[in-house]
């Protein structure tokens, strides 16, 4: 791996790190686009993102029937879209692995609840964006691009990732 590789990994990890909740966007059977919040449990990306689902669900249904996925994650240190592609299984180990009590309030029958199910996306192409600047900043650099002294903000960084 390379250090711009190493470099662009650790930036998608720390805005994984520092999210809480992901967009999940699946294709409908009818081809149109969904996203769904999810809880984010992994906090580190290490080429691909896990999240604790329920067997049945519109989105379950939908990476049966297309396993193409995007997720976006917003977080203080950034923004971050990953392409990739969602498989569901019952791993058992992972999902203890990732159980919180946080979990608990979408699974009240408990970590052994026979509907939970283990969704992993296998990341291919990653892009993000990170923030530099801190919100003050940001709104000084925006200031600084609508009044003329710079021709854009300069916000942060920008890379991608083919993973």
């Amino acid at each position: 791996m390379t250090d711009t590789q190493t470099d662009h990994r650790a930036a998608i990890s720390d805005i994984v790190h520092g999210a809480r909740t992901a967009l999940l966007t699946t294709v409908s059977e009818d081809g149109q686009l969904h996203a769904r919040p999810l809880a984010v449990q992994d906090k580190s990306f290490h080429g691909s993102l896990r999240f604790l689902v329920q067997d049945g669900s519109e989105k379950v249904e939908d990476i049966a029937r297309n396993p193409h996925v995007n997720v976006a994650i917003e977080s203080q240190g950034g923004y971050l879209s990953i392409a990739g592609t969602a498989t569901v299984s019952e791993d058992r180990a992972v999902i203890d692995e990732l159980w919180s009590p946080f979990a608990e309030a979408w699974f009240p029958d408990g970590r052994d609840d026979p509907s939970i199910r283990l969704l992993t996306v296998e990341g291919v192409s990653v892009e993000y964006w990170t923030q530099d600047t801190g919100p003050v900043g940001s709104l000084v650099q925006t200031l600084k691009a609508a009044l003329g002294h710079q021709s854009q903000p300069d916000l942060g960084s920008h890379g991608t990732l083919e993973v």
